[in-house]
């Protein structure tokens, strides 16, 4: 298990201060974020991201909630809605929000973002950040369980055991991935305090529950037929399929013969904003269930080697498939070709770890 050392709220200031972060600080910081106006809140569409907005709701209740992508967020997608009144969390800087509460390691800020309150540090959730700021200020007691599931998941510290039990906030993880209106729809759940137990039993949650378990063995056919093993790298594509997979599931089915995998989904041709289509991408995810410090390699150097709005976590990371000639980024569409071509210069670059 990873430990973590929760700081408060006023450590975080005092290195946001140090490090000069935020470039100039707004009055009233070392307050903490209370004193802003956040109407609009764009936050990751995953459990942490949820979590966070519903966080940030218990203190900006009115605020407008949009979900989104780290890759749709660098890409401009959020341009015309982020402003100095939104918060945007769990996801990288945007120079024109007034509050950004992130943890990732390649969105570690650097000087020059104007008077945007950053507030990022080392932590194995964004969830827990919030957390750690708000609860001086609201009663957050009911997140203390669903916290420390969020931060197993988000951090890679969860047991094998764990991710194959049928733990609640498993599969409340797993519903969320259904789409933003469910995601929205669980964060106003938690936002009122209900219970996980609760908003699994809500008829149109429970729903989603049952296609969840039945697309399960969709899931794990599609990893078996698809996945090979090189140089104890997994690499599973399911591009086109329209089925996604975290590196949770494909480690735990290659088990001790991988330290790390790699997962391509998404569409050839498709580009940010195009509705439940995406990007042909690549997922990096250290094995955790075998390397329980952070693993061998860090993952962000082959998330960023063609794109440069890659990033992530060193055990958990991604990108979107560039078109490359050699090593060199060419300026065309993405190819089937060039899917083979990334994966090949990424075994080139992991087998010399």
């Amino acid at each position: 298990m990873l430990r973590w050392r929760m700081k408060t709220f006023r450590e975080s200031v005092s290195i946001i201060r140090n490090h000069h972060w935020c470039g100039h600080l707004p009055v009233g910081v070392a307050e903490g974020p209370f004193h802003l106006e956040i109407r609009r809140i764009v936050t990751d569409g995953d459990l942490d991201g949820v979590v966070t907005g519903a966080i940030l709701r218990r203190w900006w209740p009115d605020a407008e909630v949009i979900f989104g992508h780290p890759g749709e967020l660098r890409a401009g997608v959020f341009d015309d809605v982020i402003d100095r009144w939104t918060a945007v969390c769990d996801l990288p800087m945007h120079p024109s929000c007034g509050l950004s509460i992130d943890h990732h390691q390649s969105n570690k800020p650097d000087e020059g973002f104007g008077k945007s309150m950053i507030i990022w540090r080392e932590s194995p959730s964004a969830a827990r950040i919030a957390y750690d700021i708000f609860s001086e200020r609201v009663d957050l007691s009911d997140f203390e369980n669903l916290l420390e599931w969020v931060d197993k998941l988000d951090s890679g510290a969860i047991s094998h055991e764990e991710y194959l039990s049928d733990n609640p906030i498993l599969w409340l993880s797993r519903v969320i991935d259904a789409g933003s209106s469910i995601a929205m729809n669980v964060l106003k759940f938690l936002q009122d305090g209900v219970p996980v137990d609760q908003i699994l039993a809500d008829s149109e949650i429970s729903d989603v529950v049952i296609e969840k378990k039945d697309e399960m063995g969709a899931l794990v056919s599609a990893i078996r037929e698809g996945m090979r093993i090189e140089d104890r790298m997994a690499i599973v594509r399911l591009e086109g399929t329209g089925i996604r997979s975290n590196g949770y599931q494909v480690t735990a089915m290659a088990g001790d013969e991988c330290d790390a995998c790699m997962v391509i989904h998404g569409d050839l041709g498709a580009k940010f904003g195009d509705g439940e289509r995406y990007p042909v991408s690549a997922s990096f995810y250290t094995n955790s269930f075998l390397h329980r410090s952070g693993g061998i390699y860090d993952l962000t150097a082959l998330a960023t080697r063609f794109d440069t709005d890659g990033g992530g976590h060193a055990n958990a990371c991604g990108c979107r498939i560039k078109p490359i000639d050699g090593m060199v980024v060419a300026d065309r569409s993405v190819s089937e070709e060039d899917i083979s071509r990334n994966i090949a210069a990424w075994l080139m670059m992991w087998s010399k770890r």
